[in-house]
């Protein structure tokens, strides 16, 4: 499975040999011994990994369930006739689906699979950034791509990645990513970040976005032997990073509070979300709700734009 995929996670093995995670994890350790694979957080990469990027047939099979989970909670803080960007990744794949039954939105992305999956949404307005195409992704990077998103501003930005920890925040494998995630960022009001629990404790090479810059996370809740994710998780929340967890059901599960006991938090609605102690931002959680747009020209839609989120401090 290794092998035709790339990278695979140890739920994923243990469903389709039908055992335990437990058994699944001395088994890949058996074969890392071996010089077979490397294990990562949460799953298992051909040796050598660390600096490869899985490619998107690969990382489609990978998490499916969670990333369901994850795209069905973070559509619930997208309100009507708001302005948003949207980077590439097949998490965020998942919440453009979603998004597609919101009135009203403008959604600015580089993802040709994002905005695919709005191409047929009568009540929203998708803006392509230029660029050049990377095919591993079907994303548009380069200068072109980071120039079209100078002087934009939206309300929020959704993001994915390879890894995410505490220290560096969000991180990729591949440079020119990076780049336009960051430029992304630069547009935006605030960074919703969509990581499921495998991501949580990975660090990859280039980082996009700093933990203090990220306002809230949207993940799916670890196992409960996955202690790593765990405490990650905790050290996010202590920064400050509003932190949503979502069930593999689809179903928000609650948030977790810095200092609190144990991560479960306090159970809440999904569509709900408790502002952090210590929290950095100055705008509102839930940011200021937008107006349609109604021209596809990224030239004209930043005009347009520009007043449709508070800005950054």
């Amino acid at each position: 499975m290794v092998r035709a995929n790339g990278a695979v996670s140890l739920r994923e093995l243990a469903r389709v040999v039908q055992t335990s995670e437990v058994t699944v994890r001395r088994d890949v350790r058996a074969l890392e011994a071996e010089g077979l694979l490397d294990r990562r957080h949460g799953g298992a990469v051909l040796p050598g990994g660390f600096t490869r990027e899985s490619g998107l047939p690969q990382k489609s099979h990978l998490s499916t369930a969670e990333k369901t989970a994850i795209a069905d909670l973070a559509a619930g803080f997208v309100q009507e006739g708001e302005a948003i960007v949207v980077g590439a990744g097949t998490t965020t794949q998942e919440l453009a689906r979603r998004l597609a039954r919101v009135p009203g939105l403008t959604v600015v992305t580089n993802s040709l699979l994002v905005a695919q999956a709005l191409a047929h949404a009568n009540r929203v307005e998708v803006v392509m950034t230029g660029g050049t195409l990377r095919g591993s992704n079907y994303a548009l990077v380069g200068s072109g791509a980071e120039q079209s998103l100078q002087g934009l501003r939206v309300s929020r930005a959704f993001l994915s990645g390879s890894g995410l920890t505490a220290e560096r925040g969000l991180s990729t494998s591949n440079m020119l990513s990076a780049s336009v995630d960051r430029a992304l960022v630069q547009a935006a009001g605030e960074v919703v970040v969509l990581a499921d629990h495998t991501k949580l404790g990975a660090d990859t090479m280039f980082q996009t976005v700093p933990t203090e810059v990220i306002t809230r996370l949207v993940t799916d809740e670890p196992p409960a032997h996955d202690d790593r994710a765990a405490t990650e998780l905790q050290a996010l929340a202590d920064q400050g990073v509003q932190i949503a967890v979502a069930g593999s059901g689809g179903a928000g599960k609650g948030v977790v509070h810095p200092g609190s006991d144990g991560l479960a938090g306090e159970r809440r609605s999904p569509r709900r979300e408790v502002p952090l102690p210590g929290q950095r931002r100055n705008h509102p959680p839930g940011g200021a709700p937008a107006s349609p747009l109604r021209s596809a020209s990224l030239s004209e839609a930043q005009s347009r734009v520009a007043d449709l989120a508070p800005r950054r401090r």
